[in-house]
């Protein structure tokens, strides 16, 4: 069993918790916590199972570590604190572990990281014999590994688009939603996600590791952006009022341009209420879901539909996300330690024994 240890109890946090309770070949061992009213609370009643898991959660980051467990899956954010976030996982990966995490953006594509996030890096790898997988929370096989599967059964192919479709009111992150993204904010306002050179830092890392993998060269990467404003008023069940006139509806696109024609496109249509911008696209239901676009011969369109935490399907996502990268820990304890990336770290079916395993 791999002793393994999640640091953050939040959106990835909880589905991480669960993800490792229920991994035949992983032991949870530690959880860490920020926040003092967390200490001393079971990870059972943390990651909403409704049983205790035995493993209470600490603030005490030296002393788990202290104890050198073999895996840390980093669940704390990284949106607003992306220093701390690195400093966190370097420390991690420097007593020896294995670190999976959604956290830095700009690892994604590791081989084209900023010295000053790569280099501390891979200094630990060597000093420590740790590991980094970084895979995205939107999530990440949605923007690599399922399109490039994808483009294997086309004849030919034109474009690769990647959306994220969603009903934001679901999201159990009111800050991210209102301030990040612009949610209730009037027009005026920029919200930091979306700002000119954000996505592309976010989302670019994407692009270009599928560029790699497809053999391509970008010329470029560009961003487009368009807001709508909601007509009325609207109620959300979890966050409360958000007011007419206020935006209601974002769509972006980070595209990656080969041959002057955008050719690799992530993007992200998201709502705070069905009624705004009905000409965009949606989801099936109006909810929530991921979609890949082969455009080539023949076309290629598959939406995946994911739910969670009843029946939540942005705690749909944000399961996957976890489920991504906490499925990866035993194939990189067996591998030589290192930096990885998407490419790298097959997804594989579910291992033995987790089948008809009851839910943890």
């Amino acid at each position: 069993m791999t002793s393994t240890i999640v640091w953050g109890t939040g959106n990835i946090g909880r589905a991480a918790i669960r993800a490792v309770a229920a991994h035949p070949t992983l032991k949870l061992v530690a959880v860490l916590v920020h926040d003092p009213a967390k200490i001393g609370r079971d990870a059972g009643d943390l990651a909403g199972l409704g049983h205790d898991l035995g493993v209470t959660a600490t603030g005490d980051i030296d002393a788990v570590l202290a104890a050198r467990p073999r895996a840390v899956v980093y669940a704390a954010s990284g949106d607003l604190r992306p220093g701390d976030a690195l400093a966190d996982i370097v420390k991690a990966v420097r007593v020896g572990a294995v670190v999976v995490t959604p956290s830095l953006y700009a690892l994604y594509d590791q081989r084209n990281a900023p010295p000053e996030l790569r280099e501390p890096v891979l200094a630990a790898i060597a000093g420590g014999g740790g590991s980094l997988f970084v895979s995205g929370v939107d999530p990440g096989w949605g923007n690599d590994v399922l399109p490039l599967l994808l483009s294997g059964l086309a004849t030919t192919v034109d474009v690769v688009r990647c959306q994220e479709i969603f009903d934001y009111s679901t999201y159990d992150q009111p800050d991210a939603v209102r301030h990040l993204v612009g949610m209730g904010h009037p027009l005026d306002y920029e919200p930091p996600m979306i700002a000119p050179t954000v996505p592309a830092m976010v989302w670019g890392g994407q692009v270009r590791l599928m560029a790699r993998a497809l053999g391509v060269e970008l010329d470029e990467i560009r961003e487009t952006l368009d807001r709508r404003p909601l007509d009325t008023t609207v109620t959300t069940r979890t966050m409360g009022d958000f007011e007419a006139g206020t935006q209601g509806a974002v769509r972006f696109e980070v595209q990656g341009v080969v041959g002057g024609v955008p050719r690799i496109v992530v993007e992200h249509v998201t709502r705070i209420h069905p009624s705004c911008a009905p000409d965009w696209p949606v989801a099936p239901d109006g909810v929530g879901a991921h979609r890949v676009i082969i455009e080539g011969r023949p076309r290629i369109e598959v939406t995946i539909e994911v739910t969670d935490e009843d029946g939540n399907r942005s705690a749909g996502g944000n399961a996957t996300a976890a489920g991504r990268l906490v499925g990866a820990i035993d194939w990189l304890v067996t591998a030589e330690p290192g930096l990885y990336d998407a490419l790298d770290v097959p997804l594989r079916p579910a291992p033995a024994g987790k089948l008809g395993r009851r839910r943890p």
